[in-house]
C-alpha cells in the first residue's frame, strides 16, 4: 500500500504542475513578444518594442506604430490584410516626405557644392563617403546630400565619423539622427554641438549607450 499511496502523490504532484503551467498567467512583456511575433509574421518586416522598467519593478510596454495599427484593428469586423497593408503604406509615405523635406535643406550639399566646400574632388568626396569618413545621405530621387554642418572649424569632416559610424552599425541616417538629436549625457546638447565643442570622448560614449539601448 506504501508503493500505491506514493505513486499516486507523484500523478497529483505531475497534475498540479501541469495546471499551474496551463493556468499561469502571461506576463506584458511575454503578451507584447506574441503580438510582435504575429505582425512580424503577417508584415514580412522587423518588428520591435521596448520594455521599460519603473523604479518599483513594473513593466511598460512601449508599442510601435505598425504594432498598434493591429492591436487596434484586430477585434473589429472588416479590418484585413489590405487595410493593414494601407496603414504601413501611409507610414512609409510619410516617413518618404520627411526623408525629401530633410534632404532638401539649405543645409544639405549636393556631391559638387561639398567637394567645394572642402577644396577637394567629387570623387574624392565619394570615396570618403564609402570609407565613413562623411556623413552622405540618400534619398528616393535626391541622390546623396552632405550636412554642411559635419564641416569643423579646421575647415575639415569630423574626425570622429568613422568611429560614430562604427558604434551605430554602419546606417548614415542613424548617424544623422544621433548627431542633431538632443542627448542627457552631453548636457542636452546635440551630437554635433558637442563635437564642435571637443567633446569628442563624450559624444562617442554617448553613441555606444544609444547602440546598447537598442541591441
Amino acid at each position: 500500500m506504501a508503493v500505491v499511496r506514493t505513486r499516486r502523490q507523484v500523478r497529483r504532484k505531475a497534475r498540479a504542475r501541469v495546471g499551474a503551467k496551463v493556468f499561469k498567467r502571461r506576463t506584458p512583456v511575454q503578451k507584447a513578444y506574441a503580438e510582435a511575433v504575429k505582425l512580424s509574421r503577417q508584415t514580412g518586416k522587423v518588428v520591435r518594442f521596448v520594455v521599460g522598467i519603473r523604479p518599483d519593478g513594473a513593466e511598460n510596454i512601449t508599442p510601435i506604430e505598425e504594432r498598434s495599427v493591429t492591436i487596434a484593428n484586430q477585434n473589429q469586423p472588416g479590418v484585413g490584410a489590405s487595410e493593414l497593408d494601407r496603414a504601413l503604406g501611409e507610414a512609409r509615405h510619410r516617413g518618404q516626405q520627411r526623408v525629401s523635406e530633410i534632404l532638401a535643406g539649405p543645409e544639405m550639399l549636393s556631391a559638387d557644392a561639398f567637394a567645394e566646400r572642402l577644396g577637394t574632388t567629387r570623387a574624392t568626396v565619394t570615396a570618403w563617403r564609402h570609407r565613413k569618413q562623411v556623413l552622405g545621405l540618400e534619398g528616393a530621387t535626391r541622390g546623396y546630400r552632405f550636412p554642411e554642418w559635419q564641416v569643423g572649424d579646421d575647415g575639415k569632416p569630423f574626425k570622429v565619423l568613422p568611429e560614430l559610424f562604427d558604434r551605430l552599425g554602419g546606417d548614415a541616417w542613424a548617424v544623422y539622427r544621433f548627431l542633431v538629436q538632443l542627448h542627457p549625457e552631453l548636457g542636452d546638447m546635440t551630437g554635433k554641438e558637442a563635437l564642435r565643442k571637443g567633446r569628442v570622448s563624450e559624444v562617442v560614449e554617448a553613441a555606444e549607450s544609444v547602440a546598447r539601448a537598442f541591441a
